[in-house]
């Protein structure tokens, strides 16, 4: 069962992690999804796989107000990532979905309308949450051609979307990363396969590397916190990445 646990609170400005199912079907990856609020507005980043749309609309219920969710945030087009689009509308036909401009007609193949969408260009947009100010930071071919990550200055938090991601085996639930060397096994296959040009993983390492950054949260496997934060990235720019299949 999904369940939903606080991960940064200061008055009315929270963030919030629906977490790994150890039920889930094992057909199906395993992923996080983060919960925005600010008073009595949230968003949803990466909502999730029709699939799951229940387990992930339950857990946020038990701690939120569901209809506080004004807009969802999608890094990229992926349905994992995405698929559950038509629920969530369904569920608020007025919720706004950001997005790269690049899958901007094909996500509503998922379901919205055109006004649904809310276009991020490629260099970037702020997105505010009231007078929360988000900024949505480009991180294409990451692995995806039109990829952004969030990035949350006041909290001190990016949501990393694929970038950090790590598939973790049955039993390994940890929230936060407590063992580095240990976890970042399970994430060196996953990077080298599935993030695609090392020039753009250089440029992101260096942009990453001078932000503040207490908590890097990927959609799959746990959270990179403190040290582990400046470890993964560097890590991650020595990593020869688009290198997944051998010859």
């Amino acid at each position: 069962m999904k369940k939903i646990e606080i991960i940064y609170q200061h008055g009315p400005h929270q963030w919030a992690v629906v977490t790994r199912d150890p039920d889930k079907p094992e057909y199906l990856i395993d992923t996080n999804e983060y919960l925005i609020s600010n008073g009595e507005q949230s968003l949803l980043t990466d909502p999730g796989g029709m699939e799951i749309f229940a387990a992930v609309f339950s857990a946020i219920s038990a701690k939120y107000d569901p209809r506080n969710i004004t807009a969802l945030f999608a890094s990229h087009q992926d349905p994992d990532i995405i698929s559950s689009l038509a629920l969530w509308l369904d569920f608020n036909p007025e919720l706004r979905c950001h997005l790269s401009w690049l899958w901007a007609s094909f996500i509503p193949h998922f379901g919205g309308k055109a006004d649904t969408f809310m276009s991020i260009p490629d260099e970037g947009a702020d997105i505010f949450l009231g007078n929360l100010k988000l900024f949505a930071m480009p991180a294409h071919y990451l692995h995806s051609s039109g990829n952004f990550n969030l990035y949350d200055a006041s909290a001190a938090i990016l949501f990393s979307g694929d970038i950090g991601a790590a598939l973790l085996p049955a039993g390994e639930d940890e929230l936060i990363v407590t063992d580095f060397d240990r976890h970042i096994h399970y994430a060196e296959g996953f990077h080298r396969r599935w993030m695609g040009s090392n020039e753009a993983k250089l440029d992101w390492c260096a942009r990453a590397s001078k932000m503040k950054i207490d908590m890097l949260c990927p959609q799959h496997g746990a959270i990179y916190q403190g040290a582990n934060v400046e470890r993964f990235i560097n890590w991650f720019a020595e990593l020869p990445v688009g290198s997944g299949i051998k010859s």
